[in-house]
């Protein structure tokens, strides 16, 4: 199966967003991948809510919102209105995880849960098979342009057979450092999703480089 791509619009051109997101809308990209932060949860505040809003009326791909916050479940509502595809919450971030799980899927969207680079897959057993995506993140979260975290090809590893070997339909994705070298390993380890950010954007061309990014393939 071709890998999914979804850019991290942390590292598109704030000061000219309108056309990145329209080299987004013709490239093959297939989400757009949006960095929730709050300056508690992680240590750095990226935008909120007027952003998004202001995306979602002009982007033609579906919005992977990744929240990394405290109390994310304060804005399921709100997220659905926009029009996300995925809300993306923390396992750290959630002290009744299933309850919000639930409470994503009644409100229209697919849940994902995130894991920081700490938190073992193991925790996701008794949900596994309720979440539509787990994101491991391969850095630690709150800054982009960090050094990918190499324990995270055993970890990707360990989460394919756990969902292997449950009824799960979850999809893996991975966020942090994805680059050429590392995303054809990632994609060999069971990824389903690429998150990348500096690599796109800061390329010469950047939907070559989603197509590139596209073309990785998982052997089922």
């Amino acid at each position: 199966m071709k890998t999914l791509v979804s850019p991290s619009l942390l590292a598109a051109n704030f000061i000219d967003l309108k056309s990145d997101i329209a080299m987004l809308n013709q490239s093959e990209a297939d989400w757009l991948h949006l960095d929730v932060m709050d300056g508690v949860f992680v240590p750095n505040i990226s935008f909120g809510f007027p952003v998004i809003e202001s995306v979602a009326k002009i982007c033609q791909k579906p919005l992977d919102v990744h929240y990394m916050i405290v109390k994310p479940e304060r804005y399921i509502s709100q997220t659905a209105k926009l029009g996300a595809m995925m809300m993306n919450v923390h396992y750290e971030a959630c002290t009744h995880l299933h309850r919000t799980i639930q409470e994503i899927h009644d409100s229209g969207m697919k849940a994902g849960v995130t894991l920081n680079p700490s938190t073992p897959v193991c925790m996701l057993e008794d949900i596994i098979e309720d979440v539509d995506m787990v994101l491991l993140m391969s850095v630690n979260p709150g800054f982009g342009g960090q050094k990918f975290i190499e324990n995270t090809i055993q970890k990707v590893k360990r989460l394919r057979q756990m969902i292997q070997q449950s009824s799960s339909k979850a999809l893996i994705e991975v966020d942090g450092g994805v680059q050429e070298k590392t995303a054809p390993r990632l994609v060999e380890a069971g990824v389903d999703v690429l998150v990348s950010g500096s690599y796109i954007f800061k390329a010469a061309n950047p939907i070559s480089v989603i197509h590139d990014l596209k073309e990785l393939k998982r052997e089922d």
